[in-house]
């Protein structure tokens, strides 16, 4: 295959149109193209409002070699293919071995569970909280006002926290092994559009993404996997320094040699049952911050020089600063016309995040800003000091808000009042789009003062960037206390803890940051598992 890149096509182009490039670049004749892949597309507006389409694509010929063809074009954009293939390990489980338990089915269970169930290996499955079609409704109810379910919620619960967010797929990981594009791979055998194969920053929208984990359910269970959802495991059977199975809270008690810990960022009872164990675990940095709103329309004309672009997605953007006193601010989990949703999970507590459907239609934008926070902020010591910090944030957003998501207007915030030359949207501004009730309150008092003037200093320099970022009327909502795990729980060079057949995976382990690196971490623990199988 001959690869090309930065080939450019206009917005709304053909297939045609872009064939038609592809021969003219390689100096084809008729029939000699036999078929264009696309393996990147990617948004080019460096010279807005003129905006192109860039394309990596794979080429295959006929009737030419490909090293005659790569020759007379010349181009350094020009080159042969060479593309990784993914691959599991070729094991199977042995009769009479212990069934892999793997406890949480967020994507780092839900991956992990799929490649051991079709390698043969059987997992069993134990979700806390509901099916993804009973948490649809039970977290829909809660935004309608019912009280807030800790065990089935925006966090825990078939698909993770993941399900209920904007779905997007780019990570950041470096993927030697091919196990990121394997990911979307199945994604879209399962229901995903086949773009998220090539588009450079991928997203589904929680309306597809619910559908598409319903279906690798089932095809787990097909393979002769087991799901056990409303089962929370509350301790660990232990055998000297070799984990023997787990405990759940309706008494049951599973025998087990191989334990996957895919438990997510928010399970703090979970931590706080392997520190009592003695499990190995530290403090680590994460993030905190207001999720920030803005109308679609301003992010567009900054991304775009257009309001409402005909061939192209609502713009989203990636932000980010290093203060003067050394803090990191930076744009976490951008929504394009998506919601702020109430994501709590502990009564009394409120986190918030950001969510957005597949077609991104919401009138308003929303990101979270966050500032980057350390074990020295945290104000107490040991492995779960960062949680204490994570709740104590959550307490006072809840009563500010008075269990209702607490909004405030960045003018307000930044104490330099409403002036009238700064109403860009107008005296009434505009209003927040959430999945949850709101009350404007005063969110100063939220953070400690260095996180806020960071905050603050994070927003100036980012609306030098977008004119009207930092808009007196631009609405700030909180809390972004999720953002990562506050804790690592520690693991070996073959995945496992200290306690043997523990295997630390995921985002709540402290290994990966958001669906996609989640995915990749829960394939390297089945990895981990068949190749353990091989010796045995």
């Amino acid at each position: 295959m001959i690869r090309i890149q930065q080939l450019k096509c206009p917005p709304g182009h053909s297939k045609r149109e872009l064939e038609a490039r592809v021969a003219k670049l390689l100096s084809l004749r008729p029939g000699q193209l036999l078929a264009v892949h696309i393996v990147k597309q990617s948004i080019d507006a460096r010279k807005k409002p003129e905006i192109w389409l860039s394309y990596v694509v794979d080429v295959a010929v006929q009737g030419v070699e490909e090293s005659r063809v790569i020759a007379r074009c010349r181009s350094k954009n020009v080159a042969l293919a060479q593309e990784v293939q993914y691959h599991f390990p070729a094991s199977h489980r042995k009769e009479g071995t212990d069934r892999p338990v793997i406890v949480g089915m967020g994507p780092a269970g839900l991956f992990g569970a799929y490649f051991l169930a079709q390698a043969g290996f059987r997992p069993l499955i134990l979700e806390r909280g509901a099916d993804v079609e009973r948490r649809t409704r039970k977290v829909e109810a809660f935004w309608k006002g019912d009280p807030c379910d800790p065990d089935t919620n925006v966090q825990f619960g078939e698909g993770g926290a993941g399900t209920f967010s904007d779905g997007k797929l780019n990570t950041l990981v470096k993927d030697q092994e091919g196990r990121n594009r394997e990911v979307l791979r199945v994604l879209v055998k399962h229901g995903a559009p086949e773009q998220i194969l090539y588009e450079s920053h991928p997203h589904i929208g929680t309306d597809i993404l619910s559908r598409i984990v319903r279906n690798m359910r089932e095809q787990i269970l097909a393979w002769g996997g087991e799901v056990h959802f409303d089962t929370k495991v509350t301790d660990l059977i232990l055998e000297r320094d070799q984990v023997a199975g787990v405990v759940c809270g309706n008494g049951v008690r599973i025998q087990t040699g191989q334990v996957v810990l895919a438990i997510g960022h928010s399970a703090r009872d979970t931590f706080e049952m392997l520190e009592r164990r003695g499990i190995p675990m530290e403090a680590k940095a994460f993030a905190v911050g207001l999720r920030v709103e803005h109308p679609q329309e301003l992010i567009n004309w900054a991304q775009y020089a257009q309001a409402h672009p005909s061939e192209l997605p609502p713009a989203s953007y990636k932000l980010t600063a290093q203060t003067r006193e050394g803090r990191g601010v930076y744009s976490f989990c951008m929504c394009p016309g998506g919601y702020v949703v109430n994501a709590s999970s502990e009564p009394g507590r409120l986190a918030v995040n950001g969510m957005s459907y597949h077609a991104r239609d919401g009138r308003n934008a929303n990101s979270a800003i966050i500032v980057s926070v350390t074990p020295a902020d945290y104000g107490s010591s040991g492995p779960l000091a960062g949680i204490a910090f994570q709740r104590r944030l959550e307490e006072e957003a809840f009563r500010l808000g008075k269990g209702r998501i607490p909004v405030q207007r960045y003018g307000e915030y930044a104490e330099r009042g409403m002036k009238e030359e700064r109403h860009r949207y107008g005296k009434e501004g505009f209003q927040p789009a959430t999945k949850g009730e709101y009350c404007f309150t005063d969110l100063r008092g939220l953070f400690p003062e260095s996180v806020r003037r960071a905050f603050l200093e994070g927003m100036e320099a980012f609306d030098r960037v977008i004119p009207g970022f930092a808009d007196d009327w631009v609405t700030l909502l909180g809390v972004e206390s999720r953002t990562s795990s506050p804790v690592r729980i520690h693991r070996d060079e073959n995945f496992q803890s200290r306690l043997r057949g523990l295997y630390p995976c995921g985002e709540g382990a402290g290994y990966a940051g958001g669906i996609t690196s989640a995915a990749m971490d829960g394939m390297k623990i089945a990895e981990a598992i068949a190749r353990q199988g091989e010796k045995l």
